[in-house]
């Protein structure tokens, strides 16, 4: 038993300063990861510490409050894992089925990528509504928590020596032609830009989903990717946020179903069977 204390001790230590970081996080920059899934949390943030090369928490916590670039960078860490263009080839099968289904029958239909994972994920959804003839009239909405992720995401480029990976993703998607036909080339070969008709179809913003209200109205809201980092009074006060932003008949990506139990659930009814996209019903 005795020699169970020492790791039990650092455990607990650990656990301490995993909460400090998590509260300077907070008192210092307004950003509240304290509702987020523990295990996650640590684990992203132990990870962060190793690649920093940083004894402990407390360490990084101190780096964290003195280095600007520390702070983005833990930011970075604990957000949405990053996503390349056509990654996840069922959620591509999914809004294929559903965009025209959400999207025909509103005048100027809003899609919102909550907790946007990159901008290529906005990219992918902007090309996706072109080759449903529905990009003219729609307005994607993607959201990042800090303005740093906001001014890199607005100054992103496709690097060109990442092509055939992301190509090799498109055709195993149901792409049909070149990805990088819907691309600018730069002057230097080594990066690309979206086109602008494409682009311009994008707004960008900063938006909190811990804290922020609800800022539109949307025909679609895709929050899969965000949702498995929330802990349960988090999940459940962000499903709430999306309830009251999307339209009637919109649809609502998820990344597990809706339980029964949650009175949510009456509102919706499942896209397909097995499947944690919904329609929107009540």
């Amino acid at each position: 038993m005795a020699a169970l204390m020492p790791s039990l001790l650092a455990s607990s230590v650990e656990e301490l300063e995993l909460e400090l970081l998590l509260q300077a996080l907070y008192q210092c920059h307004g950003y509240d990861f304290r509702g987020y899934d523990r295990a996650m949390v640590a684990g992203k943030v132990q990870a962060l510490r190793l690649r920093l090369g940083l004894a402990t928490i407390s360490a990084l916590q101190s780096r964290v409050l003195h280095d600007g670039e520390t702070y983005n960078t833990l930011l970075r860490a604990l957000y949405v894992a990053p996503a390349l263009m056509f990654d996840d080839p069922l959620e591509v099968s999914m809004l294929r089925r559903s965009l025209g289904v959400s999207l025909h029958g509103a005048a100027l239909p809003r899609v919102w990528l909550a907790d946007c994972a990159s901008p290529q994920q906005a990219w992918t959804l902007a090309i996706l509504l072109e080759q449903e003839q529905l990009a003219p009239r729609t307005e994607i909405y993607a959201t990042v928590a800090s303005d740093t992720m906001l001014a890199d995401a607005q100054h992103a480029s496709l690097p060109m020596a990442r092509l055939d990976e992301l190509q090799a993703n498109y055709a195993r998607s149901g792409g049909v032609g070149k990805l990088i036909d819907y691309f600018d080339i730069d002057a230097d070969g080594l990066h690309a830009t979206l086109k602008p008709q494409l682009a311009g179809r994008i707004t960008w913003a900063q938006y909190n989903l811990v804290t922020d209200a609800s800022f539109n109205e949307f025909q679609m809201i895709l929050g899969q990717r965000a949702l498995p980092d929330f802990g349960p009074a988090l999940r459940k006060r962000v499903l709430q946020l999306f309830d009251g932003s999307l339209a009637p008949f919109g649809t609502l990506a998820l990344d597990r179903p809706l339980d029964d139990h949650d009175p949510l659930s009456r509102h919706y009814k499942p896209l397909l069977a097995n499947q944690s996209w919904y329609k929107r019903v009540a």
